[in-house]
């Protein structure tokens, strides 16, 4: 029994030693990396720098395609399909067809406002016009009933337009004198930013990935221009049995520095550019504000999101360069 426990006492005691070795070699590896860096500072900003502005294109692309989605779902709520009716058209009609109309995949929402009621409204649109209101008090009211409608995709208007062609009731109201108007030219307006928006985001994509290249193949020169300058005390580590995760480690750790860096410089200087710019954005009636709101609020989770893809790209750049030299 003595001897069992002397063996166990034995064995824990070897692991307690190799669990001291991992965490020193940890260490050493985090220390080694860390000098590594400062030693090659004009290197290392060279790739931080580059880093950088990899990062921030990505934050700039993300923010812009949110800016415009937001853009363009603002809008869209804002442009309505209408659909002329008679002006005697009742308001059951009016309530039969919007009911029809809701049936519609593509429709969202639907407004009947009858013959009275957008005659009351201009009415009230030009109460200080008193020519007009004279006018408008005397005259016969022709105006006409519109079904308002709120479609899903203001560049697709097929399934609305087939509707009021061979819908029945729809033709027996229509009034002859005023065509169904899909937007017009503010549907136009609004396809061409959608247009923008689509070449907006295709061109932040292929930014963010030349730029994820160029970085990654400054870094990969960096740490080969590193394992160049060291190859003297590689060669002799591994002539002493050092593991190549070890002789591996510290440039592992100098690509991570690399990303960290960098993310803390991207992402602040993403925010502080999106809070100088976002009164301008609105003033021309572009939704800025709910991407700014997230980008504030989440701020943390944003930068980690940031340190994690730039510390993703030091990474593989790092592999690739000590895996040419390790093989």
């Amino acid at each position: 029994m003595i001897g069992k426990k002397k063996k166990s006492d034995s064995k824990s005691l070897a692991s307690q030693k190799r669990n001291r070795r991992k965490l020193l070699s940890f260490f050493r590896v985090i220390r080694y990396g860390t000098d590594s860096f400062i030693r090659n500072s004009w290197l290392s900003i060279a790739a931080t720098a580059v880093m950088t502005i990899t990062l921030l294109i990505i934050f700039t692309a993300f923010v812009s395609q949110n800016i415009l989605t937001d853009t363009i779902g603002s809008l869209r709520s804002k442009v309505k399909m209408s659909i002329y009716l008679q002006t005697d058209t009742t308001d059951q009609v009016g309530s039969d067809l919007s009911a029809e109309l809701k049936k519609l995949s593509s429709v969202r929402n639907v407004t009947y406002v009858s013959s009275e009621k957008a005659w009351s409204q201009d009415a009230i649109n030009h109460k200080d016009d008193n020519s007009f209101l004279e006018a408008l008090s005397v005259a016969t009211n022709k105006y006409p009933a519109t079904l308002s409608v709120e479609v899903s995709d203001i560049s697709n208007t097929s399934e609305l337009e087939n509707f009021v062609n061979t819908n029945d009731m729809v033709k027996k109201y229509l009034n002859p004198d005023h065509k169904p108007s899909f937007a017009g030219d503010r549907r136009s307006t609004i396809e061409s930013i959608g247009r923008a928006v689509g070449f907006a985001q295709k061109v932040g994509l292929a930014a963010g990935a030349i730029f994820m290249f160029i970085s990654s193949l400054i870094i990969f020169n960096t740490i080969r221009m590193a394992i160049f300058n060291r190859k003297e005390e590689i060669q002799m580590m591994k002539l002493i049995g050092a593991d190549k995760s070890f002789i591996r480690g510290p440039f592992l750790v100098e690509s991570i520095i690399y990303g960290f860096l960098a993310a803390l410089v991207a992402t602040g200087l993403g925010i502080w550019a999106l809070q100088s710019v976002s009164k301008t954005l609105a003033s021309y009636q572009i939704t800025v504000q709910p991407t700014l709101d997230m980008a504030t609020i989440y701020a943390w989770p944003l930068l980690l999101v940031m340190i994690a893809i730039g510390s993703v790209i030091g990474i593989i750049s790092s592999l690739l360069a000590t895996y040419r030299y390790l093989k």
